[in-house]
């Protein structure tokens, strides 16, 4: 198992969102934000998935809903209670509870309603994850543990972050050292050979 604290990653899904509306008239935009034990290809040959028990240290956190990971449209917060978390065998389950007098969030609850807007996403750091390099040259990523920041409702995947990037260096890291490996094998064993 490695350990290791780095940069913010996000990661996107494709859910749907169910929006309802309370009998007290609240608004609601509800859905899973992570799914468990589900392979996400971050790109050729390269897999994550999220452990059952990644979220069970954070969920206390004062966590926020935000729109495309953007911190000034927040829909929610964990604090307040407009944001609640929760986990399941499935994922990781939220609602938020839309705030009436704000028109950026209606706006969105409309939009997730229609279902042009059907992608969420959480922004974490990670704590404890498991690296599997597969015979087959692929690799794979289970986040075992992380800190949660905050959920959005996205338009577009957030694959193309900073912490995608890192895992490509440490697959192009892992492959220049394969390749050393090999130089150096052959090298003994043709020097072996040559006696």
């Amino acid at each position: 198992m490695e350990s290791r604290v780095k940069e913010e990653h996000k990661r996107t899904l494709l859910t749907k969102y169910e929006t309802r509306e309370e009998q007290d008239g609240q608004k609601v935009i509800a859905g899973y934000f992570a799914v468990f034990n589900s392979e996400t290809e971050l790109w050729q040959g390269a897999y994550e998935s999220v452990d059952p028990g990644a979220f069970d240290d954070t969920l206390g956190n004062d966590i926020r809903a935000l729109t495309n990971h953007n911190a000034t449209l927040v829909l929610g917060r964990s604090k307040a209670g407009t944001l609640k978390l929760s986990k399941d065998s499935h994922g990781l389950w939220g609602e938020i509870s839309i705030n009436e007098n704000d028109t950026d969030a209606l706006n969105l609850y409309e939009r997730v309603k229609r279902g042009d807007v059907d992608q969420c996403s959480f922004g974490f750091n990670i704590l404890d994850e498991e690296t599997e390099w597969r015979d087959d040259g692929t690799v794979k990523w289970t986040l075992k543990k992380v800190d949660l920041h905050e959920v959005s409702v996205c338009t577009f995947p957030a694959y193309a972050d900073t912490g995608v990037q890192a895992r490509h260096r440490e697959v192009e890291q892992y492959r220049e050292k394969q390749a050393e490996q090999w130089k150096h094998d052959i090298t003994s064993r043709l020097k072996g050979g040559c006696k």
